[in-house]
């Protein structure tokens, strides 16, 4: 292809920072990228470094597996907050060199060649200036690839080899691309596509009619043709460089008073929300750092059910100086400096106070954060639904303000052998006829279950569907609608409505008042007639309708820790569900269904 039918595509410089988010979660926890290192997300790897790739580890693997390739790995959770804030200085440097930097992705950024290279002279003296920045900052791996557009580019930092620095010949692009592999598009349905038809590299891929591959696989099929083309229309979009907004409060000589502090930064925090109000902004995210005389620094985000005021930034500086105490008066060393910085701002015409309807709800913001100034940011506590196996450990409670935590399972239960059905374990929910009514309650469909007048009954039956036909079980949602690690053993939906706070010992007897049991195979001894929700005896009532025994067997590797329980539903004669527990041959009940 000559140099003419790439002239759409801009001179470009592209400076590639291998394995950035590795190399930023290795500066924090004290490790060299020699060191078997793999960030994770999503339980996939997401980057690893050299020394993880020498014992097989491999980006896309998933953690288990990486970890029996490498059993020196040290794994650490992705944290894109860190990583693009560890690259901003790296930012902020090359902007002092030239500016209209875009950053394509944390470790990654481009721009025109054009200016660099009439500074210095040539392409190849700008991208050694630039390394040699890179180098003073502590980044000695980086790379620079200079091409005709922003894919080229890009492709040339990241060809392995030995070269810091590769340089395109302007109008060589198709050449150079054309020998490449075709998934470095990262379009993995349009490469599957093509490979299938026998395209393997993207000089093949390029090599068909422009128009004919639009009117087959579309627009995003036709930029993708641009690209391996060597043709990349897209322009170099710089950045807006941040406006830092922070207040800095340093105090001469140190103070040595958590009361003296807060005093002496109120007219601060006025001028930083001050500020934020003048640009129409609110801070929702703060970053307070305290520095002591010894030099210790203590740093901390907050959050903010709405948007953070004066008096809210006075008294997180507060409880950050406690530490959690609300009694706590001096310090272990007196503090030079308090920082504040708004890690997230937003337009403040998203939090005006509504015309109509809001008067309520704003009295009770105000009246819980006055209540959580006096007592402390842990002494304010509000409901949220976490995971967990049983409705009480789906139940959390968090400060005020703060984000509800998304906890993972800490164990999988052990694998259960139903003898009749698989699908019955899994406690599916259908509608079951009670009393003319229909009631949700996770039951299988009338029919499948045990009732009080079946003799033999199990109360599990090959005929029991799951809820949703085909397709895994999801794990639960969190308050916030996000699904969360799925529990194996956990109660499906719907969930009852009433969850005792501790949960109460309960009757099940059979016809003959001899205690309902669950053997070792996980089935019922004995079939259940009657309940009392007292261990009494004295209200007694018949069973109209029952499901289960459900086995959960939790922490089954520690005796000590090792639990198992089974659950059962049931509806009584007053027509009311409830959810059942045998533990250690006790019937407790866990919640109601009301």
């Amino acid at each position: 292809m000559s140099a003419g039918a790439a002239a759409g595509a801009v001179r470009t410089m592209v400076l590639w920072c291998p394995d950035w988010p590795v190399a930023a979660t290795a500066e924090v926890e004290g490790l060299t990228l020699d060191d078997p290192i793999a960030v994770i997300e999503k339980g996939l790897v997401y980057a690893c470094s050299e020394g993880a790739r020498a014992d097989g580890v491999r980006r896309g693997l998933r953690l288990r597996e990486a970890q029996a390739r490498s059993p020196r790995l040290r794994d650490f959770p992705y944290d894109p907050v860190h990583v693009n804030r560890a690259f901003e200085p790296l930012i902020s440097a090359l902007e002092e060199m030239s500016p209209n930097v875009q950053v394509m992705r944390a470790g990654s950024c481009a721009l025109r060649a054009r200016g660099p290279k009439r500074f210095y002279g040539s392409e190849h003296a700008a991208a050694l200036a630039f390394l040699e920045r890179f180098a003073e900052l502590g980044v000695t791996e980086a790379r620079v690839g200079v091409a005709d557009g922003l894919f080229a580019a890009e492709q040339a930092a990241r060809l392995p080899g030995v070269d810091l620095i590769r340089i395109v010949p302007e109008g060589a692009s198709p050449e150079f691309l054309a020998r490449l592999p075709l998934q470095l598009l990262a379009e993995e349905e349009l490469c599957a596509l093509l490979w299938r038809l026998g395209i393997r590299t993207l000089g093949d891929f390029a090599r068909l009619p422009a128009e004919d591959v639009r009117s087959r696989f579309g627009e995003p099929g036709a930029r993708a043709h641009e690209r391996a083309s060597g043709t990349d229309p897209r322009r170099v979009i710089p950045r807006v460089p941040p406006e830092v907004r922070e207040s800095v409060n340093a105090f001469e000589p140190p103070l040595e008073r958590i009361d003296q502090i807060t005093f002496s930064i109120r007219a601060e925090a006025d001028r930083f929300v001050g500020d934020l109000a003048a640009a129409r902004l609110v801070c929702t995210e703060l970053r307070i750092e305290i520095a002591t005389e010894r030099g210790e620094v203590r740093e901390r985000t907050w959050l903010h059910p709405r948007w953070f005021g004066a008096s809210d930034v006075v008294d997180r500086v507060r409880w950050q100086l406690q530490g959690g105490s609300t009694i706590e008066s001096t310090l272990s060393a007196p503090v030079v400096r308090v920082r504040l910085t708004a890690e997230t701002v937003d337009d403040s015409a998203r939090h005006e106070t509504g015309l109509w309807g809001t008067g309520s709800e704003e009295r009770i913001h105000h009246g819980l954060s006055r209540v959580q100034s006096i007592v402390g940011h842990e002494g304010v506590l509000t409901a949220s639904i976490g995971g967990g196996r049983s409705p009480r450990e789906r139940q959390l409670l968090v400060p005020w303000g703060d984000r509800p935590a998304t906890p993972a399972a800490p164990g999988r239960t052990a694998p259960t052998m139903p003898r009749t059905a698989p699908a019955a374990v899994a406690a599916p929910s259908t509608r079951l006829a009670l009393a003319g009514a229909e009631a949700m309650i996770g039951f299988p469909a009338p029919g499948t279950t045990g009732t009080a007048g079946s003799t033999g009954a199990t109360g599990r039956s090959a005929s029991v569907r799951p809820a949703s036909a085909g397709g895994r079980r999801r794990g639960p949602k969190s308050s916030a609608g996000a699904e969360v690690a799925p529990w194996p053993g956990s109660l499906p939906p719907p969930l009852p409505t009433t969850v005792f706070e501790h949960r109460r010992q309960v009757l099940l007897v059979t016809g003959r008042n001899e205690l309902v049991d669950v053997d070792d195979s996980g089935e019922l001894v004995g079939v259940p007639a009657r309940f009392s929700p007292d261990v009494s005896g004295r209200s007694l009532r018949p069973v109209q309708a029952w499901a289960g025994p459900w086995p959960v067997s939790e922490r089954w590797w520690d005796s000590r820790k090792a639990r198992r329980v089974d659950r059962l539903q049931l509806v009584d004669a007053d027509g009311v569900a409830w959810l059942l527990a045998l533990d250690r041959h006790l019937w407790w009940a866990e919640a109601r269904y009301d």
